[in-house]
């Protein structure tokens, strides 16, 4: 804190049902040649990526995350064949149907198909972003007043007013791999949004003369 302003941060907590959810698929082949290997891993991955897309999820809601070759060594620490992983990320917002889906997507995969995790988000999240704000907007009070007081300054207007990117927090889950033809269930519960803002006043000029920076500069270590 400068000796011509005063902060204060106010944190607000929302919580609201999550309406997307993005699952971690991949897929995973051991060959004893690369071009084995890769070729099976395409393959699995196509499939995977083809029936999620005919079930409705749009092609940007897809992204290619993540590709490896490792290659496997025996006992002699040889080169005996290789492993090739594809990570594919779908975004789901027909969540109701989200469980149906991921499973035809792994059984799709066939035995290459891993699924590595899912999560929740809120991605209309106006509404809570502005319920958030208002529930703690920083307003005067103990500490701002405080430091105008011990400068012997009053309170002036605002400065600035910024905030951090939102949190959040809820359900998220992660599931071994495994090709299934039944449904997942999926419960997205609810997730809690968190915004920080910190808003900071200027201190006019000096009401009461005598007070010292010094003195304010001790006080701020204590407050």
């Amino acid at each position: 804190m400068g000796g011509n302003k005063a902060l204060k941060v106010g944190t607000g907590e929302v919580s609201g049902n999550p309406d997307t959810l993005t699952a971690d698929f991949a897929v995973e082949t051991i060959a004893s040649t690369i071009e084995q290997a890769l070729g099976s891993a395409n393959i699995a991955a196509t499939r995977m990526r083809d029936k999620l897309l005919r079930a409705g999820i749009a092609e940007a809601d897809l992204q290619t995350s993540n590709i490896s070759i490792v290659p496997k060594l025996n006992d002699k620490q040889a080169i005996a064949g290789y492993t090739v992983s594809q990570a594919l990320t779908a975004k789901i917002r027909n969540l109701p149907h989200a469980g149906e889906l991921m499973s035809a997507a792994i059984a799709a995969g066939g035995d290459a198909a891993r699924l590595n995790g899912v999560s929740f988000a809120i991605e209309n999240d106006a509404a809570l972003l502005t319920e958030a704000r208002k529930k703690r907007l920083p307003m005067p009070g103990k500490k701002p007043e405080l430091y105008a007081h011990e400068a012997g300054r009053p309170l002036g207007r605002v400065l600035e007013v910024s905030e951090t990117a939102p949190s959040y927090g809820g359900p998220a889950g992660g599931y071994s791999p495994a090709a299934m033809d039944s449904r997942f269930p999926i419960e997205p519960g609810r997730q809690q949004l968190t915004v920080t803002v910190t808003v900071e006043w200027a201190l006019d000029p000096a009401a009461r003369p005598g007070r010292s920076r010094a003195r304010l500069r001790r006080l701020a270590g204590l407050a």
